[in-house]
């Protein structure tokens, strides 16, 4: 290989790594443009009196069907976690919404009013985690009763 195709070569592939740099960097800005917007939205989230609620609602839920429903704030965003589902409520530049999650997937979303009752929101969560526990529950009896046959 010559002088010039090698110094051809090294200047392609620091084009190349040049360019995702300016991609992250403007990845990393609209991100931050993103949290400064819903940053009002963070604080009101995190002092409102439906999150005191909300908190206090899951864990006598979670406590009168037997399951432990772990809560949890991640950075701006609230996290209820029961079984192999999540219920998060997070700040956006448009209000706040709740996601609901099985794993990583998600599997709807909907915006969420601070001045509602809380209750709302979680009877649908609380009703998706009852089901896993009855399908896990028939799961390991169907499993139990495998073993004595």
């Amino acid at each position: 290989m010559s002088f010039l195709d090698s110094l051809e070569n090294n200047l392609k592939s620091l084009e190349g790594a040049e360019k995702p740099g300016l991609e992250d960097h403007k990845r990393r800005e609209s991100e931050r443009q993103r949290t400064v917007a819903a940053s009002p939205w963070a604080e009101q989230l995190k002092q409102s009196p439906y999150t005191q609620g909300l908190m206090q609602q899951a864990t006598r839920a979670g406590y009168r069907i037997r399951i432990k429903v772990n809560l949890v704030w991640i950075g701006t965003t609230l996290r209820l976690e029961a079984r192999a589902h999540r219920l998060e409520l997070r700040p956006t530049p448009d209000g706040i919404v709740a996601v609901f999650m099985k794993g990583t997937g998600e599997i709807r979303r909907e915006a969420i009013d601070l001045r509602d009752n809380p209750e709302a929101i979680l009877k649908d969560w609380i009703a998706i985690v009852e089901q896993q526990k009855k399908e896990d529950d028939q799961a390991a009896a169907a499993e139990v009763a495998e073993e004595f046959e």
